[in-house]
């Protein structure tokens, strides 16, 4: 009976041992199926970042491609009005560059002083038979954009057909620069080089030109997690040139450095006299 008793044990503790061995392969092979799940779902996981990645790279070209394909379009819209209107005054700047003047209001030279430029150009293009103006508009603050002023060059023409009676081409002689920014993307910076230094066209062609540019400001800030001012805004850019502006139509700004160089010579004639009169005089004899 003991020794019945004894092989009932044994026989049980076998069983027990068989149990425990299962249990641990069964528990090895459940690790291993779910360390081959999670480096699954892990490799999913990176395939759909890097397909999310991949996407916005596309995205991004797209946009980038369109931008610059709609600003050529709308720049390339030159009519013959506004090719001469351009060649005048790109004329007018290399006569006010040739002649070396200074401003009336500094004394600075000319194409360094935007007031006398400007009003230089518009002056010139007067002269030259064109109904052209100094432009100076203004906008008030609105709950979107601050407040601001700006000064341009206009010229009104008269309508060839019955649909209007004038036509108004702005002139603006630093266009690139009012849309250069500090840190631009490769993508930005490309639109902004292909924009003409001068900018002569119609309202509408400006319209479309400050849309695209301030759309494209705006992806290349958010791209770069960088805030866009308000100054930056296709509303306060459009003030500046579509807002009604206050046209001075008034004389010239400058003058020639020849009359200032003649003037300084005089000047210094007559300082030199004073300096030597007493060497050109008879001796004076002292009683």
């Amino acid at each position: 009976m003991a020794r019945d008793t004894t092989q009932l044990d044994r026989e049980q503790v076998g069983m027990s041992r068989k149990g425990s061995l299962s249990d641990m392969v069964m528990e090895f092979f459940e690790e291993m199926e779910a360390e081959k799940q999670g480096r699954k779902e892990g490799a999913e996981g990176d395939y759909e970042e890097n397909e999310g990645s991949i996407a916005n790279l596309a995205e991004d070209e797209i946009f980038w491609t369109s931008q610059h394909n709609d600003l050529q379009e709308a720049l390339a819209k030159d009519s013959s009005t506004e090719k001469k209107i351009r060649a005048d005054t790109e004329e007018a700047i290399r006569k006010l560059r040739g002649d070396d003047s200074i401003c009336s209001c500094s004394g600075r030279v000319a194409e360094h002083c935007r007031k006398c430029l400007l009003s230089y150009v518009a002056e010139q293009l007067n002269r030259r038979g064109y109904n052209s103006a100094l432009c100076k508009s203004k906008w008030t603050r609105s709950l979107d954009i601050p407040s601001g002023e700006h000064s341009y060059v206009d010229v009104v023409v008269d309508s060839k057909s019955g649909k209007r009676n004038t036509i108004r081409v702005v002139i603006e002689l630093n266009f690139r620069g009012e849309f250069e920014m500090a840190r631009p993307s490769q993508q930005y910076k490309t639109l902004v080089d292909s924009l003409p230094e001068i900018f002569v066209g119609k309202s509408e062609k400006l319209r479309t030109t400050v849309r695209i540019m301030c759309a494209a400001a705006k992806k290349c800030m958010r791209d770069n997690n960088m805030h866009m001012g308000p100054w930056r805004k296709q509303k306060y850019m459009q003030s500046k040139w579509l807002s009604t502006p206050e046209r001075i139509t008034s004389g010239p700004f400058v003058r020639s450095i020849p009359v200032i160089v003649e003037t300084e010579r005089q000047h210094r004639k007559q300082i030199a006299s004073m300096l030597t009169f007493d060497l050109h005089c008879s001796a004076v004899r002292v009683v």
